[in-house]
């Protein structure tokens, strides 16, 4: 009788610091929520959080995320979960994915006010953009060697990340879930996917319901990124015979963050011969925008041309440099004087870890099941379409549906192929960065990924 009472005791304690735990954590929830951005639309009818998230508390390295549901319209409780993911290394999500890309808000020229895109991502999903690693935006480390990182820990941090906030927002957990990202994001998203999947392993309902990645223009593999970038160059005329041979001959190899010194003098030639071009989007103008935001063509190797358009964010670095901004999204809470940066130098200049290739990791969660989707701008000269599909034919997989044109609004969008665990896409017109220069057709792609149906073949 008394192990009976014990027994009842115990569970009967558990259960109420559990109902204590789960109540703290809406309060922390609760403490999140943006009531109201400076500058934003009185129409605005989802809800937003923001702040931080420990991952580190010997190291004092916290990072910052940015939820934005579904407008209530939507029934924003019914919707997926999206992680988006910038790459850099070293770029905030917050600048791009959210404020240039995928997100519903765009600072208008004024730098104070604004503008809502009509072509959100928010419309079809419950959108998470993070800033990893540690140093990048408004995430933070309160140790100093914190900003030596690499591709290992970045993931590792990013998953610590995903578990703890689900535990802050628990009407989450269970909900399908979906990572999306672009460029050095190629890296990010399949490492932080392949430890969702072990973690996941032989658990029947786990709390991160991971259905599926989509990546843009993504940095896949060094040697097939090479020898396809490359090609991009020579075939639409930026470079030249003899370039297009010294790169063949001295980079193939070499990873863009540690090219070698004949591969680096290779590219340098190269970029000589680029001329003044947005090699993001190649049909575009260039941002020559000088002074204090500075040119992408000043930059050393290897960021000449892997770094930011700072002329994209010019007025997105107006508005979150904005103290008030700032006090609304709960961010910079350690104070530190030093303006928001869309992109970290320092966390570029010292990565340390960057695999050469992610194709194993590829094969390991096309095997796990997992919804994989590949886009690609093709305008794009920094990590082209001709790279990418370098990458994906290593892979040997087996066609499923064969290269077709795909259409939107009874135009071609792009082209498109599915494999036996892959899809890939092309994007007509756009660049490195395809839902900014192309918003439209990347709703329309994103929407077709949710529900797992390839892009119409018809302009009917």
């Amino acid at each position: 009788m008394r192990l009976f009472y014990l027994y009842g005791f115990v569970t009967l304690f558990l259960a109420s610091s559990l109902v204590v735990a789960n109540a703290k954590q809406v309060r922390h929830q609760e403490s999140d929520r943006i009531i109201k951005l400076p500058g934003q639309p009185a129409t605005v009818t989802f809800s937003q959080y923001s702040g931080y998230v420990t991952v580190d508390k010997i190291a004092g390295r916290a990072l910052f995320y940015w939820l934005i549901e579904s407008p209530a319209s939507k029934k924003p409780e019914l919707k997926p979960l999206v992680l988006w993911l910038n790459g850099g290394p070293g770029c905030s999500s917050v600048a791009y994915g959210a404020s240039e890309e995928v997100g519903p808000f765009r600072v208008r020229p004024d730098g104070t006010t604004l503008a809502v895109s009509p072509y959100a991502w928010n419309h079809e999903a419950n959108l998470l953009f993070l800033d990893s690693p540690a140093g990048v935006g408004f995430s933070y480390s309160n140790t100093s060697f914190d900003m030596v990182t690499g591709d290992k820990r970045t993931a590792n941090d990013a998953y610590k990340f995903l578990k703890r906030w689900f535990e802050r927002f628990p009407q989450y957990k269970n909900r399908p879930f979906y990572i999306a990202g672009e460029s050095y994001a190629g890296h990010y998203i399949p490492e932080l996917s392949q430890i969702i999947i072990q973690h996941n392993k032989g658990i029947k309902n786990p709390i991160t319901n991971f259905r599926g990645i989509l990546l843009g223009n993504p940095l896949i593999d060094d040697y097939y990124d090479n020898i396809g970038t490359f090609e991009f160059w020579w075939n639409h005329g930026l470079i030249s015979d003899s370039t297009y041979k010294a790169l063949n001959e001295s980079c193939p190899y070499d990873s863009f963050l540690f090219p070698r010194n004949q591969c680096h003098q290779a590219l340098e030639r190269a970029y000589s011969e680029f001329g003044d071009i947005n090699p993001y989007a190649i049909y575009d103008s260039p941002c020559n925008d000088l002074g204090t935001l500075g040119n992408n063509l000043k930059m050393p190797l290897p960021w000449k041309f892997r770094g930011n358009d700072q002329c994209i964010v010019k007025y997105t670095k107006m508005y979150m440099n904005n103290p008030d901004v700032q006090k609304a999204l709960h961010a910079n809470i350690t104070g530190l004087p030093h303006p928001w940066m869309t992109c970290s130098e320092v966390i570029r200049s010292n990565w340390t870890d960057s695999p050469k290739s992610m194709l194993p990791i590829f094969k390991e969660l096309i095997a796990a099941g997992l919804r994989i989707w590949v886009f690609s701008g093709d305008t794009d000269a920094v990590l082209p379409l001709t790279a990418t599909r370098y990458s994906l034919k290593a892979l040997n997989l087996k066609n499923v549906t064969d290269w077709y044109a795909w259409y939107d609004n009874q135009k071609v969008g792009g082209w498109s192929q599915a494999y036996e665990g892959l899809t890939y896409i092309t994007v007509r017109g756009a660049g490195h960065e395809v839902p900014l220069g192309r918003p439209r057709l990347a709703s329309t792609l994103f929407q077709h990924f949710l529900n797992n149906k390839n892009l119409p073949s018809s302009p009917k």
